[in-house]
């Protein structure tokens, strides 16, 4: 089993307006993009748990003429509220670079 850091070219996150949040992964190639698209670690059950949000507010776009994925999920806080702690989002993407991501 490897890890998706492993995988990936790149695993960004950002903020996508002042409520909303987007991961970025792209792959190098559609070898690694197939491998990890098909491997089932990516559907939306596994990243609303990851990121504790149902799965409902969790959106999946898959970008296969880029080798990309983008999820895009409601933010904890606002951007700006006293209690949050990343302002444009991008340290939200730390859980994800350690998905395990079956052979």
């Amino acid at each position: 089993m490897k890890k998706l850091y492993e995988y990936a070219r790149m695993i960004r996150s950002k903020t996508a307006g002042p409520f909303m949040l987007t991961l970025d992964i792209l792959f190098p190639d559609g070898e690694s993009y197939n491998k990890v698209i098909n491997s089932g670690a990516f559907n939306v059950s596994n990243i609303a748990k990851l990121y504790n949000v149902s799965e409902e507010n969790l959106q999946r776009y898959d970008l296969p003429l880029a080798y990309a994925v983008k999820f895009t999920m409601p933010r904890k806080y606002a951007a700006g509220d006293f209690e949050m702690e990343d302002l444009y989002g991008c340290q939200e993407h730390r859980p994800m670079i350690m998905l395990d991501i079956p052979d």
